[in-house]
């Protein structure tokens, strides 16, 4: 047990707590997780973090250096020219990195301390006044420490002031749940995985992961690097903490310590750990052929809006040009470099890419960068990169949208596939065939096919034009029927189903020659979608009661109509199929 601290050997040797924390802050715990102790040097990496984060990279070099000591915990390790605490977690460059807090005051800098541990602890800390109290009284060995880093000017102010505060971070009780959440959070690139709130600039997140895994457990280091192989630290008070990037946040337990200051169990439960799970940072990591899920082609899963006769014929022969890539799991540049290679290799017989990122859980910036690059690489060459499915999901967005360069007017997404593929199939159709802006007569309807002319001009006798406007509301799911049936003329339309959820889901996109509400005539009494106009609609209306009318004197008008409606459901009933085995 830890005797240079009095206070500490009040601890019971049988306490024995593990922690483990992913990265969407699911927390497996066992034995004394919850028992409550002093954090003492593990505070460290999280104060060094708070000095970089407040005075920046440079700054903090001059004064704390990185190089592993060898030496014991306590030892008085400073450069030979310059002074400096050789680096952050022996305890001369502790007491510097406390003092380097931004702050005018020492109480301003405490509170700026407390503010940065709560951040990435997930909670308000509390300090073991008994401890602090022990610790500055029997802490003569740290005194001298802080009196030469004033001598070689490594601290400015008045040195007592700032070696209390040391003294005071190292007294924060914490259990095992807090330092688990503490590792998960570095672990996490600086993000509480629990709060969502960042507790540390990226940017300085692998500089105190570096550290911790070159000088965490002081000259034991290098056997814990080549053992366990994860970032780590320990305290005297019995706690390690472990963060593998990107996986895990582990907090250890148990105060019996070895000969150099850690925690006995604590170190053969992390051995173990990296054993079992393959933790260690060197492990070979997964294949990057993960990244890619699968491929598929947009004739395999066409957009769901009704084309005309032209448009389908023109999307049978190239949509398998437009090329869907589902991307999965945590996007790395090794897993990116796989998939801009097969893009690469499909390029020649593509003309757009949909990436699909609903299975993604996150992209490193460097991999962000990377497809971002490739993205405006395609672009010169003519081919469209765009996204689907990323919705809010700041570990794919910030990622993406920072790693835009300049003269990049950013990335195109899309809220699901059908979207993204209906956009890449009117990109693709604009350069096939020209696209109708409107159509004039009732007879182009498909649902009009084969009606001899005379009885056309009696259905066109007996309709009305409407028009809406961008946004407007046509149909609600839900009404009552009221027998319209609608023919566009000019514009867009969507068709919405709603779900549970309250929202709504586009199953179809219309645009002019089609028409919707036909489903009146063969006895539907309520609308079973929404219609909403994308643009400037311009619409023929037929009243079924009308239609009924007609074809009580000219039974043919009927029995075309209903064979082309019975085509029409076949049709869909096709692509609905295809699109179910596209996705299964």
């Amino acid at each position: 047990m830890a005797s240079y601290i009095p206070e500490l050997t009040k601890a019971d040797p049988n306490w024995f707590g593990i922690c483990l924390v992913t990265m969407d802050g699911v927390a497996y715990s066992v034995g004394d997780s919850e028992q409550l102790f002093t954090i003492q040097s593990i505070s460290k990496p999280f104060v060094y973090a708070t000095a970089l984060a407040d005075r920046g990279r440079d700054f903090v070099a001059s004064r704390v250096g990185v190089e592993p000591s060898g030496d014991a915990f306590n030892s008085i390790s400073l450069h030979p020219q310059t002074g400096a605490p050789l680096n952050p977690m022996i305890n001369a460059g502790a007491i510097a990195s406390t003092s380097l807090v931004s702050g005018d005051t020492p109480e301003a800098q405490w509170q700026r301390i407390e503010s940065s541990l709560s951040a990435f602890m997930g909670r308000d800390i509390s300090v073991d006044e008994s401890v602090y109290r022990s610790e500055s009284e029997t802490g003569f060995r740290n005194r001298a420490i802080a009196w030469m880093l004033k001598n070689f000017s490594i601290t400015d102010g008045e040195p007592m002031a700032s070696l209390e505060n040391y003294f005071r971070q190292c007294s924060i009780l914490v259990n095992c749940r807090d330092l688990a959440f503490m590792a998960a959070t570095l672990a996490n690139g600086g993000v509480h995985p629990l709060t969502g709130k960042r507790a540390l600039p990226t940017e300085h997140v692998e500089r105190v992961l570096s550290v911790m895994a070159t000088c965490g457990m002081y000259d034991y280091a290098g056997s814990w690097l080549y053992e366990v192989g994860i970032p780590a630290k320990s305290g005297v008070g019995g706690g390690i903490i472990a963060a593998l990037p990107g996986r895990f946040g582990i907090g250890v337990f148990s105060p019996p310590l070895d000969e150099k200051g850690n925690s006995v169990r604590g170190i053969e439960a992390c051995k173990q750990f990296s054993r079992d799970f393959s933790l260690h940072v060197f492990t070979r990591a997964g294949d990057p052929k993960t990244a890619l899920s699968r491929i598929y082609t947009g004739a395999d899963a066409p957009s769901r809006r009704e084309p005309g006769a032209e448009l389908r014929v023109c999307l049978k022969e190239y949509a398998h040009r437009i090329k869907y890539l589902c991307l999965h799991g945590l996007l790395a540049v090794d897993g990116i470099e796989y998939v801009i290679r097969k893009m690469r290799e499909m390029a020649p017989e593509s003309h757009s890419f949909i990436l699909d990122m609903h299975l993604v859980t996150g992209i490193s910036e460097s991999a962000a960068r990377l497809l971002n690059q490739a993205r405006l690489g395609f672009m010169e060459e003519g081919l469209a990169v765009v996204f689907s499915r990323i919705h809010d999901r700041p570990a794919l967005i910030e990622p993406l949208g920072k790693s835009t360069g300049n003269g990049d007017r950013g990335f195109l997404n899309f809220e699901d596939n059908d979207l993204a593929v209906e956009w890449c199939e009117n990109r693709l159709l604009c350069t096939t065939v020209q696209l109708p802006d409107s159509v004039t007569s009732m007879a182009d309807f498909p649902l009009f096919r084969g009606v001899p002319e005379p009885l056309m001009k009696q259905v066109e006798a007996v309709t009305r034009l409407e028009h809406y406007a961008s946004g407007e509301r046509i149909l609600t799911s839900g009404q009552a029927g009221d027998g319209r049936i609608f023919f566009i003329e000019h514009g867009q339309v969507s068709i919405q189903v709603p779900l549970q959820n309250g929202g709504s889901q586009r199953i179809s996109s219309m645009g002019p020659g089609m028409n919707f509400g036909e489903m009146v005539l063969l006895g539907q009494t309520t609308r079973s979608a929404t219609v909403i106009a994308d643009t400037e609609v311009r619409c023929c209306i037929l009243e079924a009661g009308d239609f009924n009318r007609l074809s009580d004197t000219t039974p043919l008008l009927k029995i075309a109509l209903l064979e082309n409606l019975n085509k029409d459901m076949a049709n869909k009933l096709r692509r609905a199929t295809q699109w179910i085995a596209a996705l299964a």
